[in-house]
């Protein structure tokens, strides 16, 4: 999966040997939007406190999401500093990383850090990973059902059929067709469109529309994708379209399993703030955002 900051050339080198290109939905604009829209969400869960005054939220909170982790080390010109960095080769006895490796420009050579001595790490999760999977797995499916949905309105409009006796004909049509769906006032056409006896050259395809209408069974997806992805990264939701039947047992049930992960990933990060703090005599702190809400208060909103 590719990291901060993005890198199309990596994203389409890894997925396109996974995933059809004729269903590839990356590198779209909307794709952007919806990877850009799910992170922000996925960011949103946790609550930090006591970073340094010096520090860069942005920068610390996307790459420790985007990486998976980040280190934490002490400089002589910057003080208590928060860098991106690779994990180095060296390993433990049960397989923990002892080094990291930082490289900016900033910095005139490469710091090779050995944690717990010269530095330490804040990791998200327990196998160092960011949410870039869980992000880009729900943007892929929420931009395929947005498509949809935009295509299928497109298409419950009248449909018509052109004939034309040459390409330059069918050219001609395809341009007054982009002209009237785009909305122009006025679309000029050229008396050769016509036939000879001065009749249009084209004819309605099919008037029953409604039986080809699907956007509003696809916004239901969306809703749905979009709760998935809320359950997944400890947003509270009912994540059902069944709520005027949802019985209190079943609202416990998708607390207990959106809160799940959240924990875990809490947990993850404060045994690795309390070394942070103990060793560069820090305070920071984080904390669940939705931790007194529950899909109970969520569908009574709604």
């Amino acid at each position: 999966m590719a990291k901060v900051p993005f890198s199309y050339q990596y994203q389409n080198i890894y997925n396109s040997s996974i995933q059809p290109n004729i269903v590839h939905s990356h590198n779209t604009a909307l794709f952007e939007y919806n990877v850009k829209y799910f992170l922000q969400k996925a960011i949103s869960v946790f609550k930090f406190s006591g970073l340094p005054e010096g520090w860069a939220q942005n920068y610390f909170k996307y790459v420790l999401f985007g990486y998976g982790y980040i280190s934490v080390f002490n400089t002589d010109k910057y003080g208590v500093v928060c860098q991106e960095c690779t994990l180095g080769d060296r390993i433990s006895l049960y397989k923990q990383p002892q080094r990291a490796i930082v490289t900016n420009p900033i910095f005139r050579n490469s710091i090779d850090l050995k944690l717990g001595v010269d530095g330490e790490i804040i990791k998200l999760q327990p196998d160092y990973n960011g949410v870039l999977d869980i992000v880009t797995t729900f943007a892929d499916l929420m931009t395929l059902a947005m498509e949809t949905a935009g295509v299928n309105l497109l298409n419950s409009k009248l449909s018509w059929l052109f004939f034309a006796e040459n390409k330059t004909g069918a050219e001609s049509f395809k341009k007054m067709y982009d002209q009237i769906a785009s909305g122009y006032p006025a679309v000029v056409l050229d008396r050769k469109l016509l036939n000879d006896d001065g009749s249009v050259n084209w004819q309605m395809f099919t008037q029953n529309v409604g039986q080809n209408y699907i956007t509003d069974k696809v916004l239901n997806d969306i809703g749905t994708i979009n709760n998935m992805f809320n359950s997944a990264i400890g947003i509270p939701n009912a994540n059902t379209q069944k709520k005027e039947r949802l019985i209190t047992d079943e609202v416990n049930k998708r607390d207990s399993e959106t809160e799940a992960l959240v924990e875990l990933w809490l947990e993850t990060m404060r045994d690795d703030l309390k070394k942070v703090n103990e060793m560069f005599n820090l305070d920071i702190s984080v904390s669940y955002r939705f931790k007194n809400a529950s899909s109970e208060e969520v569908i009574a909103d709604e």
